[in-house]
């Protein structure tokens, strides 16, 4: 039962750490984030991440996400679809440029180099999610805009990791003849489920909705809710897409029907009191000190450039899209974080032969660095659009 004990302090401490958090004005997300530095490895070691925490974790970001689409308005998604696609892809374009150049500064060799500017290319949108539900500012233009970018940021992530995987990895992909065909079927399968989601979006959930509200057993609206969000996402996730992707047109799909109201008012309670705080812990405990000294240098400038390039190529798109500057700064901080896609690309690519153990550590810790930073930005850019 010693999972059960690990689960009831890391409850007890995000709740009091997210409280102290929102007393010095901070996003609560703070306080839990930095919980899981605290009780890991990092500093206590009370915590590891244990296939229990991780799986915890994994259905946390899924129902964070479930949610956010659950409260998207799919006009405004439609409507800022170029402002979106824009801001993703001058946000992967910079990062893995900038970062490519600041790694081989560092004597990586290039692909070693390609592959930290992959990393640091994904956004992980849940993390801006928390803090623009926690302000009000999920449903706004910026807010839809990030949500927009954050599912084409992680497609284009995927599918240049798949692309560097087949070329470079031989271990993950084996180094077969048969790589470039297997990519290409990949990319065929994953466009596929891209098509497929709009007859699910439109035709498919509103019958199964329908049936879950004839069913004769308690809460069974937000039962037959949950089985899409989790069906859509192990079908995005077996097919080489983030399983976060499934869950937010889950959610979106859930929320065009007349039962978005009463499943909102049960899954918020499901995800904030239990699942969502794992997930932030997560993040935390893949923090080490180990061999920080020696890489401090190498931490500081790749977390700078991670920042910076986000900032400034999700925020260039969305102003050569129309926006102002200032609602530019506030998409651009929303894409800042990196949080569990970039982790996961990260184990990915050292398991590949892609990324060398003596760096691992390292990037791991800027990884961590930009989700810390990331709320704090954005909680200031939010501020700043709203005294405008």
């Amino acid at each position: 039962m010693d999972y059960v004990g690990s689960l009831a302090l890391i409850l007890i401490v995000t709740a009091v750490a997210g409280h102290l958090s929102v007393r010095m004005g901070l996003p609560a997300v703070i306080g839990q984030l930095l919980s899981g530095i605290i009780l890991g490895p990092a500093v206590l070691g009370w915590v590891s991440a244990t296939s229990f925490i991780k799986d915890f974790a994994e259905l946390g970001v899924i129902i964070l996400m479930f949610m956010a689409g659950l409260e998207s308005d799919l006009k405004l998604l439609k409507k800022y679809w170029r402002p979106s696609l824009l801001v993703a892809v001058l946000g992967v374009i910079l990062p893995v440029a900038v970062i490519d150049w600041c790694s081989q500064l560092f004597h990586l060799n290039a692909t070693e180099s390609l592959f930290l500017g992959v990393t640091f290319a994904a956004t992980s949108v849940s993390i801006s999610v928390a803090v623009l539900k926690e302000l009000g500012a999920l449903d706004g233009k910026e807010g839809t805009t990030i949500l927009g970018a954050a599912v084409v940021d992680d497609v284009l992530a995927v599918l240049i990791l798949s692309l560097m995987i087949s070329l470079f990895g031989s271990e993950v992909s084996g180094g077969g003849s048969h790589a470039s065909t297997n990519l290409g079927l990949s990319l065929a399968i994953q466009l596929a489920f891209f098509v497929a989601l709009y007859f699910v979006v439109k035709w498919v959930v509103p019958h199964l909705m329908a049936v879950g509200n004839a069913l004769l057993v308690p809460t069974s609206i937000t039962l037959m809710s949950l089985v899409i969000c989790f069906g859509l996402s192990y079908l995005a996730d077996a097919i080489g897409l983030s399983a976060v992707i499934g869950a937010f047109f889950a959610g979106i799909a859930v929320g065009q029907t007349d039962y978005h109201e009463v499943i909102d008012e049960h899954i918020q309670p499901i995800g904030n009191a239990v699942f969502i705080p794992v997930f932030f812990v997560s993040i935390g405990l893949n923090m080490s000190f180990n061999g920080f000294l020696n890489d401090f240098w190498f931490i500081v400038v790749i977390t700078v450039a991670a920042i910076a390039t986000k900032l400034i190529g999700a925020g260039v798109g969305a102003r050569l899209a129309g926006f102002n500057w200032l609602s530019g700064y506030e998409i651009g901080a929303g894409m800042v974080s990196r949080g569990e896609m970039a982790l996961i690309i990260a184990q990915i690519g050292y398991q590949g032969k892609l990324l060398s153990a003596d760096r691992y550590s390292a990037v791991i810790t800027a990884i961590i660095l930009t989700t810390l930073i990331a709320p704090l930005l954005l909680r200031r850019a939010v501020k700043r659009q709203r005294e405008a």
